[in-house]
């Protein structure tokens, strides 16, 4: 950035249009002026448009110039405060300088150079710290050129090019996407339990956990084998993910076994949610080379209630012995089991 070319811009704010056009005219050679004569109009220029220093008067018709600048300041924290005052009481100053963090005070009456030197101060600072960022970027830029260039070298090395392999298998092992649904798989699944777990700590809510299983899915792999089954597993992610709300999340944790993680569910939602995973399941049908396949799940469901703290393993462990619970009794049916 060329700072001597650049010319910050200045959003004049007074209730005066008579003090606006004397401060145009004072600064307008020297930056770009833009007038407000309230805080409102104030407000919607900074949220259209960048501005580099905002110049205010202390009483404003519909609100201070405190509290411009303290909207500034949360809303435009790169832009520099300036307030104009026509008072000089110290108490003024102290308030400015500790709720609004005002970064200059002019006093009115001013003086054109006085006030000319004061933001020339401040556009040299904003521009100061632009040219620093500018800085920081480049070399960031000319790092990661560099690492670049330290790659590719390195790669032409027998002993790089196996190590880089084998981070290559590593990152194919830590993949978070199963290959045949496009899920979360095992670990994926596993990690969005263990941080809803975590979150229901800070945000008490009841947890529910659910493990689905495909009814006697080797009768469906013998009679149209692996690819047939591959597609039935396929079909049967997506009418799972169809029956789920946006908040919850499905995964593959292994062969015809899924698992969801459903947040703010309680032991009655879990058994809402239950039956119509597997009504929806039990209510469709999908087709393999011209012949159509039905299938059924049974589902499990285990309840980390409100203000139960549970951890992974003993809510997947419950879970686990739900899914047992809905096989044991008939399957193509849900069962739940609260932890605590």
């Amino acid at each position: 950035m060329n700072v001597t070319r650049y010319k910050c811009s200045v959003l004049a704010v007074d209730d005066d249009p008579g003090v606006l056009a004397v401060l145009a005219a004072q600064l307008a050679h020297d930056f770009e002026v833009i007038t407000a004569c309230t805080v409102e109009q104030a407000r919607g220029v900074v949220g259209q448009r960048a501005v580099d220093i905002i110049l205010t008067d202390l009483n404003l018709p519909d609100d201070t110039g405190l509290a411009l600048l303290d909207w500034c300041r949360r809303n435009s924290p790169r832009t520099s405060r300036v307030l104009l005052s026509g008072t000089a009481r110290l108490e003024d100053a102290a308030d400015a300088i500790n709720h609004t963090q005002v970064h200059r005070i002019v006093l009115k009456p001013w003086r054109p150079e006085d006030l000319l030197q004061t933001l020339r101060a401040a556009a040299r600072t904003l521009l100061l710290e632009r040219s620093h960022e500018q800085l920081l970027e480049d070399l960031r830029k000319l790092n990661l050129d560099l690492e670049r260039r330290v790659a590719d070298r390195t790669r032409e090395l027998e002993a790089a090019l196996a190590q880089l392999q084998q981070k290559n298998r590593i990152l194919e092992q830590m993949a978070l996407t199963d290959q045949l649904t496009g899920l979360a798989n095992r670990r994926a699944i596993d990690l969005i339990a263990r941080k809803e777990l975590i979150r229901r700590t800070r945000t008490p809510s009841a947890l529910t956990l659910a493990l689905i299983d495909a009814d006697h899915f080797k009768d469906i792999n013998t009679a149209h084998l692996q690819t047939g089954g591959d597609h039935v597993l396929a079909w049967l992610a997506r009418v799972l993910s169809d029956a789920l709300r946006g908040s919850d999340s499905l995964g593959r944790v292994g062969g015809e076994e899924f698992m969801v993680v459903a947040p703010d569910t309680d032991a009655g939602g879990a058994q809402v949610l239950g039956e119509r995973l597997r009504g929806r399941v039990a209510a469709s049908a999908t087709e393999y080379a011209d012949k159509p396949i039905r299938v059924t799940v049974s589902v499990g469901l285990a309840v980390a209630p409100l203000g139960v703290s549970v951890g992974y393993d003993q809510l997947y462990k419950a879970a686990a012995a739900a899914l047992k619970d809905a096989k044991d009794g008939g399957r193509n049916c849900c069962a739940v089991r609260t932890v605590g």
